[in-house]
């Protein structure tokens, strides 16, 4: 079984595996592809047989809406981290914001930030990042098909972005915002879909439970 689900901010990807395993008493169960804990949308968890199809799900392309945070930076580049970094914000003109998020289109590179899942050497970055250990990490090749922007009010830049597998939007905003002369942090960050899973389809996991008992 494939199931479409909508991760809450707060939770951890791991944990809404382990209530679907609960609700489902299925002993295998997985998600294709992570999504931070402060981050929410679509999760797709597979179950039993069904957790070899995620392999194939995790390299489709994902969109996002994203909130930027100007002036102001994180350790983990998201508002669980503590701030490391103020930096004034020069003016912006709206011009200037789609011309930057238009530089961030097609192939480029991306250093995978400490703060996450990422495993080198068997290792999880982000259990090093809480020793304060920081080691080298290989760039990774990433696609921006789209980037658009939605909004910019009140020193946030609010966009969306179609890309690759493996992408990191917490880096692209870090990008972003130094692109404009300051620094910033992602404040909230939605998966509007992973190909052809769409949030509008996804379920809450306390509707998940209610329909399973029924």
């Amino acid at each position: 079984m494939i199931l479409n689900i909508y991760k809450p901010p707060g939770y951890t990807s791991f944990s809404i595996v382990k209530s679907v395993k609960y609700i489902t008493s299925e002993k295998k169960v997985g998600h294709g592809g992570t999504l931070d804990p402060f981050a929410e949308g679509v999760l797709i968890i597979g179950t039993g047989k069904d957790t070899k199809k995620l392999s194939e799900i995790t390299q489709e392309d994902k969109s996002y809406e994203a909130s930027l945070s100007l002036g102001v930076t994180t350790s983990t580049l998201d508002p669980e981290g503590v701030v490391v970094k103020r930096k004034c914000i020069p003016t912006i003109e709206i011009k200037k914001i789609n011309k930057i998020l238009n530089s961030f289109k097609g192939k480029s590179i991306q250093i995978p930030p400490m703060y996450s899942a990422k495993k080198i050497n068997g290792v999880r970055l982000y259990k090093l990042a809480r020793k304060n250990i920081e080691i080298p990490r290989e760039p990774i090749n990433i696609f921006i098909n789209t980037i658009s922007l939605i909004k910019y009010k009140n020193k946030k830049i609010v966009f969306n972005v179609k890309c690759s597998k493996g992408t990191y939007v917490r880096v692209l905003g870090k990008d972003i915002a130094e692109k404009l002369g300051t620094v910033g942090y992602l404040n909230k960050l939605v998966r509007i879909s992973v190909g052809k899973f769409s949030i509008e389809d996804s379920i809450k996991i306390e509707d998940l439970r209610k329909s399973w008992k029924s």
